[in-house]
């Protein structure tokens, strides 16, 4: 259950965008936010993950990118059931719903037992949390110890010139086309709002430690427009 009404528009906004989602995600990144989610899947190689939660799902991009890892079972979580319906259609195209299935879950409370999962990974969705600090704590407790956590989460280029030119681009840019193709300006305009709002590099390092997870890293990818995010549950 969703905790308070933010937590339900935030659903909503994103229920309202499901269907051109993928489409301006890809366009909007140029397509390099596949090549930021091959990144984050090899990460995961050195755990040899069984069963993967993937929190923050959206419309299944990252838990069909975790199938190079040849796991047994990928469980994707999200809030927002209109970007589960275009994941789960996806899933049934490929003939691939025994190998990944969703659930609607808020990541705060996470329906699974202690210790369930091999690995566990979120691209673009823990700025989303209602709860960060939380979210973090009940994905490490659903981590098998010796499991690991990767995040992918848009950041500020830290060259003046770019971050410039990335904020023109964002504020400017951005909620135009969003809203041309979604009709949905409100939601491309909470994406740069929630990207300059979020904690970045070693604040979200700081994050993931008192989450409890150890070996906690970052890298900045592209300029810092993305950062990758590691953290380990010791055994």
């Amino acid at each position: 259950m969703l905790k308070d009404s933010s937590a339900r528009e935030n659903a909503q906004m994103f229920n309202d965008i499901a269907g051109s989602y993928d489409f301006l995600n890809h366009l909007l990144s140029l397509n390099i936010d596949k090549i930021w989610r091959r990144k984050a899947i090899k990460t995961l190689k050195a755990v040899t993950p069984k069963k993967i939660l993937d929190i923050a799902t959206g419309t299944g991009d990252l838990a069909l990118a975790a199938l190079s890892l040849k796991p047994e079972k990928i469980v994707g979580v999200d809030v927002s059931e209109g970007m589960l319906a275009v994941a789960m259609d996806k899933i049934a195209r490929r003939s691939l719903s025994s190998t990944i299935t969703f659930v609607t879950a808020p990541c705060e409370n996470l329906p699974f037992s202690d210790s369930s999962f091999d690995a566990a990974m979120v691209a673009f969705g823990v700025r989303n949390f209602e709860d960060p600090e939380q979210g973090l704590r009940e994905i490490f407790r659903v981590l098998r110890p010796g499991g690991k956590l990767v995040v992918l989460e848009f950041s500020l280029p830290r060259q003046k010139w770019i971050l410039s030119l990335y904020r023109w681009y964002f504020h400017r840019v951005l909620p135009s086309i969003g809203k041309l193709f979604s009709r949905d300006l409100a939601a491309y305009r909470y994406l740069p709002e929630s990207v300059e709002a979020f904690p970045k590099g070693n604040e979200f390092v700081e994050l993931l430690n008192r989450g409890g997870f150890s070996s906690s890293t970052y890298q900045s990818l592209t300029f810092g427009i993305c950062g990758m995010y590691t953290g380990l549950k010791n055994e």
